[in-house]
């Protein structure tokens, strides 16, 4: 299984899947709508983001702009149209169509509060977290009592690492208005300070704040099912995770979900289909490559190669359409021992964007698997400073003390990361147990 708190390390996914981080974009901005627009031009947005109506709602709206280019309230919708489809199929051409509506909305509409929550999720999406928190910051000045301000501003602050201003900024978004958006990210909030109870509390009242809306539902029993799984409880998550496909068929991050759930059960064959359906909806990186991990392990490295390869080829798309996946890219690679020194180089550059735990973590690690361990110590330390309980991270830490000699430290992080949770890596986990006897 995939660490839940890097699941969101793709741009692509950080639009599509993870209300912590970015929004669920089609809740996180209908809200942030609701609060200055009338009801009708919510209820636009809700009606015309329902599943499979995007395509319909963008010629609508094209349409409108053909007769009328100075619709403010058309171009701004049209944007935020443009980031759902990239929800929907993992286009991300669509980044710089949502880029030029949104501006060309604010042109017009300087204090166009749609148009700047719209240009904050897209730069949170391609991972530009010093835009993002400058647009949330105009965006908080223009409407500073409307609760989606604060969630793009705390997205940002959490990605730059700076937690206590971004842990803040979701308080004051819980006290503006209790939702599925503010309920989430109070959660994720908690995660990161190791409160795993406290932060399915939270997402149970995400949950029942979404009932009746399709998608938001299904997204929150996925992350009730992930939490679950992150502590080593996989039949603890199937059920939410039956509920988010029950509510939401062939929901992409539900079947991505049910496919770690599966592999940490030990049906490694029953994961590869629910991973490979995923694919099949959404290529998203991270699903992409947990296929290849699956086909690994399953002894198909044919396939496994084929997988890998189209990583790249994903990537090269996201870096071609203002996506900064450095560290994303630098985290595959070192997992999967490709071009270690340029994997390096990444690791830093990305760091440098995304200067947080996870930011740390990489870095930490690429160091390690580049032999230079002494320094990668002090980043593995830091990607802990907030008591996160992510087995991942106590894996790269015993990984550290291996390489340093310290071979009661690394079985004691071993056996730390094993406790957590026995399946946290299809990878990795073999070598913790391996490491935890040793």
């Amino acid at each position: 299984m995939r660490a839940r708190l890097l699941i969101a390390g793709t741009a692509a996914a950080l639009v599509a899947a993870v209300l912590a981080l970015g929004g669920v974009l089609r809740q996180g901005t209908a809200t942030a709508a609701g609060d200055v627009l009338p009801t009708a031009v919510a209820a636009e947005l809700e009606k015309g983001f329902a599943a499979g109506d995007t395509q319909a709602e963008i010629a609508g709206l094209q349409a409108e702009l053909r007769a009328n280019r100075g619709n403010v309230k058309a171009l701004a919708t049209l944007g935020l149209a443009y980031l759902q489809r990239v929800r929907e199929t993992g286009d991300a051409s669509y980044y710089p169509k949502a880029d030029g509506v949104l501006h060309e909305a604010l042109r017009l509409a300087p204090n166009d509060l749609i148009s700047l929550a719209g240009l904050g999720q897209l730069a949170l999406a391609r991972h530009q977290f010093r835009s993002a928190l400058a647009i949330g910051l105009r965006a908080k000045r223009v409407s500073p009592t409307t609760a989606g301000v604060y969630g793009i501003v705390g997205d940002a602050d959490i990605e730059l690492g700076r937690y206590r201003a971004a842990f803040a900024a979701f308080d004051r978004m819980a006290s503006i208005k209790p939702s599925v958006a503010s309920y989430a990210r109070v959660s994720y909030a908690r995660e990161l300070r190791g409160d795993v109870p406290g932060a399915e509390r939270a997402m149970a009242l995400a949950a029942s704040a979404a009932v009746g809306e399709k998608e938001a539902f299904a997204w929150t029993h996925v992350q009730l099912g992930l939490l679950e799984l992150s502590v080593g409880h996989p039949l603890a998550a199937l059920p939410h995770l039956r509920l988010a496909l029950e509510a939401f068929p062939g929901y992409p991050f539900g079947l991505d979900a049910m496919a770690q759930a599966q592999a940490a059960l030990g049906h490694l064959h029953d994961a590869l289909g629910y991973e490979q359906a995923a694919v099949d909806r959404v290529p998203l990186p991270q699903y992409v490559g947990y296929l290849g991990d699956l086909e690994h392990v399953l002894g198909n490295e044919r396939a496994a190669k084929r997988q890998y390869a189209l990583i790249g080829v994903i990537e090269r798309l996201l870096a071609a359409n203002g996506v900064r996946n450095d560290l994303d890219i630098a985290l595959f690679d070192v997992d999967h021992g490709i071009s270690l020194r340029h994997a390096l180089g990444l690791a830093r550059k990305g760091h440098e964007e995304r200067p947080s735990i996870v930011g740390d973590d990489v870095l930490g690690w690429a160091l390690a698997r580049n032999g230079q361990c002494r320094a990668a110590l002090p980043w593995s330390e830091r990607s802990l400073r907030l008591g996160t309980k992510d087995a991942l991270k106590y894996f790269h830490r015993g990984f550290i003390a291996a390489c340093l000699g310290d071979r009661a430290g690394a079985r004691e992080w071993y056996a730390s990361a094993l406790a957590l949770n026995p399946h946290f890596s299809l990878l990795w986990a073999p070598v913790a147990r391996k490491g935890a006897l040793s």
